[in-house]
């Protein structure tokens, strides 16, 4: 591989150089993104070789997206000041590594440690990612073009997760779902090493060692907190002081990003109406869709015992919603608005989740399907006006750090998601009326967050242009 990528000899500045880095930057996001939905669908064969319980597979999904939350922030701090490549390439290998620690965990608490690393990985190199893209292509019409075809690779590889993990784990077990990620990262990291160019440092740009810390002292309390809910009760006394710590450091993390001079999340971005509104959404949106595939991933093996690769193409019809109306969700905005487009994405989601409000074991696989589909689309339907809108109510100067709050907002959302809605099934009350419960949970925040974005989003005519 690294022979054939140095046989092509191409100034950094050349359209073969600029494709090249455009394709290491897709493998980059797009099996960070693979990552999402190819675990999901192995959690029951992870659980029955390496033990632990659900709450033990609630950590594995957690441990990953707590520190692509948690770090994605300071990470893009970093590329801005030691250099974009750099970063990239350090994110993207510590990845690969942390990969096949996964395939190779002797144990459950091996694998929630290479999972969290894994997270870490994650966080360093997508912001790194759109920086480069945006240094090798200094036009507006390319640059659009390339991101693009960036964020169209990950939907894909978000699409794809779960029947490429069903496939792998039917030919080959669990571990090999990690396996994958080492030949695309070895591929992408030679094509970062030889065809992207380094970005300018900036000194200008500090890491907020203070409010990292907290960040992630907030997040690991308030996931083990709920986490830990469902086993212990929620008036268990462990369970309340983590409430209570999580609620401290979270309060010690505003004061400290008020206080300081170059925060890891400007709060002055909040005080935009707009702003607040979309980054709210995206936190309620990802609490119940990725709260909600944990709990199906789980009803589909363990209570209607399919096998993964079963469960893999159970989940077909809705994660590929997702990309088709990813692919029209722009042509609609730009005929209705956006603010109308995102409260229509999250009303479907909802419509789906009360649509299943009457699941029940053994319940066929037909009546399922059509609202996992409504979920999808909505879902897909969504997302690009969503990131629009936010970007939109920012200066263009501010775009990068506006794109990492999103980014940390929603993985936030996919943390408390797996988090409280695996208590709920873990509960005294039992799998099914804890599925019910986590599918009403997402009805209301669902409603909640489309009746925000009403409100708190401009109409279409009201937005300037620009």
């Amino acid at each position: 591989m690294t022979a054939a990528v140095a046989a092509v000899k191409r100034p950094a500045g050349s359209s073969a150089a600029k494709a090249m880095t455009l394709a290491a930057m897709s493998l980059g996001y797009g099996v960070v993104q693979l990552d999402v939905t190819i675990v999901n669908v192995a959690l029951n064969s992870m659980g029955a070789s390496l033990g632990g319980g659900l709450g033990a597979l609630q950590w594995v999904v957690s441990a990953y997206t707590i520190a692509f939350a948690a770090l994605i922030l300071t990470a893009g701090a970093l590329g801005d000041r030691i250099g974009a490549k750099r970063v990239f390439i350090a994110g993207f290998a510590i990845f690969t590594a942390a990969s096949v620690a996964c395939a190779a965990s002797p144990n459950v608490a091996a694998l929630i440690a290479a999972r969290c690393v894994q997270g870490l990985g994650a966080a360093v190199l997508v912001p790194s990612s759109l920086a480069l893209l945006n240094h090798a292509y200094p036009s507006e019409a390319a640059r659009g073009r390339a991101v693009a075809i960036w964020a169209a690779g990950a939907s894909l590889a978000l699409t794809a997760g779960p029947l490429a993990g069903g496939l792998l784990i039917a030919i080959s077990g669990w571990r090999s779902i990690f396996l994958v990620n080492l030949p695309i990262g070895l591929i992408g990291l030679g094509l970062a090493w030889r065809f992207a160019s380094e970005t300018p440092r900036s000194t200008a740009r500090s890491v907020d060692w203070s409010g990292q810390a907290l960040a992630i002292l907030t997040l690991g309390a308030l996931a083990g907190t709920l986490i830990e809910g469902g086993a212990r009760g929620w008036s268990d006394a462990w369970v309340l002081a983590g409430f209570a710590a999580a609620c401290a450091s979270a309060t010690s993390f505003v004061l400290v990003e008020r206080r300081t001079s170059k925060p890891m999340l400007p709060l002055g971005l909040f005080r935009k109406r707009a702003f607040s509104v979309t980054a709210l959404a995206g936190l309620l949106v990802n609490v119940a869709f990725y709260g909600l595939i944990f709990v199906f991933s789980l009803y589909f093996q363990r209570v209607n015992n399919l096998t993964a690769l079963q469960t893999g193409l159970a989940f077909i019809p809705m994660t590929g919603a997702v990309l088709v109306a990813n692919l029209v969700a722009a042509r609609i905005s730009a005929r209705i608005g956006a603010r109308l487009t995102i409260a229509i994405g999250e009303m479907m989601v909802a419509a789906g989740c009360l649509a299943l409000l009457g699941i029940k074991a053994g319940a066929p696989y037909m009546s399922l399907w059509p609202p996992l589909v409504a979920m999808g689309a909505g879902l897909g339907l969504l997302v690009p006006p969503l990131t629009s809108a936010l970007l939109g109510s920012v200066d263009k100067a501010q775009s990068g750090i506006a794109s990492g709050v999103l980014n940390a907002m929603r993985q936030t959302g996919s943390v408390i998601g797996v988090a409280l809605f695996g208590s709920f099934i873990a509960g005294s009350a039992g799998f099914i009326p804890g599925a019910r419960m986590a599918l009403a949970v997402s009805a209301g925040l669902l409603i909640a967050g489309a009746v925000a974005v009403f409100i708190g989003l401009p109409g279409r005519k009201q937005v300037a242009p620009g």
